[in-house]
């Protein structure tokens, strides 16, 4: 071969070379946008569910220590919030009493898993400091270490009563409207107590013990 001809067929064969590079580097850029579109897409925000009482008690409790070093749990009660319904031993907001027996002073703290001012807002917060009588057979502090029960367990119990469940089948349209825990004197025990539609007036009210996690009747 001549070395016209060798030049001839190198060029033609850069050519080629360029031409493929050429169509690789115009595709290559695609699937890098592509990837790049799908990694930068928002994802959707997770939707805010109901929890059980001790998941809101605790971190208000640590933050009530900041009140006094030997601050007490009076009293932690669910709340409606709008948009939410409390069920299955569970709800959107919770409100926690704290009293301290050394400063004579209580305080009502509050837990939600939403903002909907002016009444909640995400998070912890903490109430207005005010006096306090000290203890009494409706005040009685909580000793953390009993409570072995939460408040969707204590649920779960309540409903499989024998008693609770005919009348829950008898009044289908009565919701659940209070779950509260105090310690309550005349059991002498950390007690749940549950309540569907007004309890004074055509309700129905469960008392669970947050120790045992039984019923507890009469």
């Amino acid at each position: 071969m001549t070395a016209v001809g060798t030049r001839s067929t190198l060029s033609a064969l850069s050519l080629a070379v360029l031409l493929f590079a050429g169509c690789n580097s115009s595709s290559t850029p695609a699937a890098n946008t592509s990837t790049s579109t799908a990694e930068s897409a928002p994802k959707p925000a997770a939707t805010a569910e109901p929890v059980a009482g001790e998941t809101a008690l605790w971190p208000m409790y640590t933050a009530a220590h900041g009140m006094a070093p030997d601050v007490a749990i009076l009293r932690l009660t669910s709340k409606e919030v709008p948009g939410f319904t409390q069920q299955d031993g569970k709800a959107a907001a919770w409100v926690a009493t704290f009293a301290s027996p050394s400063t004579r002073i209580f305080r009502v703290d509050t837990y939600s898993i939403v903002s909907k001012p002016p009444d909640f807002y995400r998070g912890t917060s903490a109430g207005v400091k005010q006096p306090w009588r000290g203890e009494s057979r409706d005040e009685m502090p909580l000793d953390t270490s009993t409570l072995s029960v939460d408040s969707d367990a204590a649920y779960k119990t309540a409903v499989a009563d024998p008693d609770t469940a005919a009348w829950l089948k008898k009044n289908p349209d009565k919701k659940l409207t209070l779950i509260e825990l105090g310690n309550v004197f005349r059991y002498h025990a950390p007690v749940w107590y549950l309540t569907w539609g007004d309890a004074k007036s055509g309700g129905y009210a469960v008392y669970v013990n947050a120790t045992t996690g039984k019923v507890i009747k009469g």
